[in-house]
């Protein structure tokens, strides 16, 4: 059988779907698992055993409706069995109604009846998750298949080559990285401004980061947001500094990949940084933003080695008879009342424990 994965949007969203084409090839080693993705995506797929096929989809070809409906009759010619649309947005939608597939699988919405013939209704906020529902809902999407529940593994994975590995080490040698210190590291931003713990604040968390005595700390952050990371580093005290290997960072996804793969834990905003580090089986402790809901991406928590804090586990009144939109657009001034104090506590027991 041939099966297509699809999803689309940001890299957390694909790291995360992986776990579908690895338990389909735990499962069905036989089975041809195709994903499809953004090209911006595509470096934590790299080294996947459990995925045959990488079908990137630029955003040049989804913008211009030749290009798009040449792409679809491509897939079409591919012959998948199953089509398994996490994402289930139009253009997917018309990738799978026209894939000649006989199943197609999706989250239920009032109109999916029309290109799916498994129409699956998400967990709700009012149900209690078990890893998260960003992994309890993609799980879901398997029901159709039957697979033995047993078997199943809920966590997605990244694969680092020994090359990678190998050249991570020579930097860390070239920067000095003394090993026997815990090596932390800081994810300062967020994937958007809306998503960025106030830099003030996160000024704050890298001091208590720094105050435990055997620590070393990397920063992560992009060149096209190196001006917002100088500022937090020259907002630190000087002996906080001397912790920070600023110059030590990721250029590019497999880079960063390679580098978290070194540490030994890490701390800061919601996004690819954290998902990126759990897939690699490292501690996390996430900073939520006030209008992510924490019960979508706090994945796998269990109070030592995974933990998090959202605005709304401090001040819950804040949020009572508030809708969605509303908490997005004023998610600049609740960001403000998650004060750094409040969770120190939370942040030296995380260092202390892992």
């Amino acid at each position: 059988m041939r099966i297509l994965v699809i999803q689309q949007k940001r890299i957390g969203d694909v790291l995360t779907s992986t776990i579908i084409c690895n338990n389909l090839k735990k499962q069905f080693p036989l089975y041809t698992i195709d994903y499809m993705c953004y090209t911006n995506s595509l470096d934590v797929l790299i080294g996947n055993p459990n995925i045959d096929n990488v079908i990137p989809l630029s955003h040049k070809v989804r913008k211009n409706y030749f290009s798009l409906f040449r792409f679809i009759f491509e897939i079409r010619a591919k012959k998948y069995d199953v089509v398994i649309d996490v994402y289930n947005k139009l253009e997917t939608n018309l990738i799978t109604m026209f894939a000649g597939s006989h199943i197609k699988i999706a989250y239920h919405k009032w109109y999916t009846k029309l290109f799916y013939t498994h129409n699956l209704k998400r967990f709700e906020n009012t149900d209690t998750p078990k890893y998260g529902f960003a992994i309890d809902n993609r799980l879901l999407l398997l029901e159709p298949l039957n697979l033995d529940q047993n078997k199943i593994d809920p966590h997605p994975k990244l694969f680092v080559s020994p090359e990678e590995n190998e050249a991570t080490i020579l930097l860390f040698e070239k920067h000095k990285i003394n090993r026997s210190k815990k090596t932390i590291m800081i994810s300062l931003l967020g994937s958007e401004k809306n998503k960025t713990y106030p830099l003030e604040y996160m000024v704050k968390v890298v001091e208590y980061v720094a105050n435990h005595k055997d620590v070393t700390i990397l920063f992560n952050y992009f060149e096209n947001q190196i001006e917002d990371a100088k500022s937090i580093y020259n907002s630190c005290s000087q002996e906080t500094q001397e912790k920070i290997h600023f110059d030590l960072f990721g250029k590019d996804l497999r880079s960063f990949i390679a580098i978290m793969n070194q540490c030994d834990l890490i701390i800061g905003n919601d996004g690819g940084a954290i998902n990126m580090a759990k897939a690699l089986n490292k501690p996390a402790f996430t900073i939520f933003s006030p209008f992510v809901e924490k019960k979508i991406w706090a994945t796998f928590e269990d109070g030592i080695k995974n933990i998090s804090v959202h605005l709304k586990d401090f001040k819950p009144e804040l949020f009572a008879d508030i809708n969605h939109d509303e908490i997005k657009k004023n998610h600049t001034s609740l960001y403000q009342q998650l004060s750094p104090e409040l969770f120190k506590d939370k942040i030296d027991f995380f260092i202390d424990n892992n």
